[in-house]
């Protein structure tokens, strides 16, 4: 691998992120059973450890060649994520460092709300939340949503409660309408 361009690096990367990103779907019963694949309900135990490894050797193996593009940093970051016994014990700093990385590789709005819930999960909600607020994304329903998971864990139920309702109207897909209603109602039921 080391002696490979950096394209081919960058795509191992990138096939190995989607690799895992499939070994966790399958364990979890697919997009319909399990729209949100990092939520603290998940069981990880049923994930397929071994094609994790898998992907996690082809990633390491690209990123030894030298520095990274996006999709590597991209790999990097699914394999932490594929690599945490539980959602409390992600590596959510060396998570949001990596995303500082990536902002600097390939910057966007979408890159930036993941950065920023990367932020809020390693520093402090509303160090996360405050980053949120600075965001544009019309009509990208995962914006309101992001700042209603953390509005919500800050027990901010009044707010988190409007920013799930914002997100609902703008969700198309019917497995993440489910979960966000869900959500909604969960957080209503803590308005008493």
């Amino acid at each position: 691998l080391e002696k490979m361009p950096e394209g081919k690096r960058i795509a191992i990367g990138w096939l190995s992120a989607f690799g895992e990103g499939l070994a966790m779907l399958a364990a979890a019963g697919g997009p319909e059973a399990h729209p949100h694949l990092h939520s603290r309900a998940e069981d990880r135990t049923r994930w397929d450890r071994k094609k994790i490894a898998e992907g996690t050797a082809l990633v390491e193996g690209a990123l030894r060649g030298g520095t990274p593009g996006a999709y590597g940093v991209q790999a990097a970051i699914a394999a932490l994520h594929a690599h945490a016994p539980s959602a409390a014990e992600t590596d959510w700093p060396q998570i949001a460092a990596l995303y500082d990385v990536l902002a600097r590789l390939h910057d966007s709005p979408v890159v930036a709300l993941n950065r920023a819930v990367a932020v809020a999960m390693a520093h402090g909600y509303e160090r996360g939340l405050a980053l949120l607020d600075q965001l544009e994304l019309p009509g990208y329903h995962r914006l309101p949503a992001a700042r209603a998971d953390l509005l919500r864990r800050m027990k901010r139920f009044a707010e988190a409660a409007a920013a799930y309702r914002d997100a609902l109207a703008l969700v198309s897909n019917q497995s993440e309408r489910r979960f966000l209603e869900r959500r909604l109602a969960e957080v209503l039921s803590k308005l008493g």
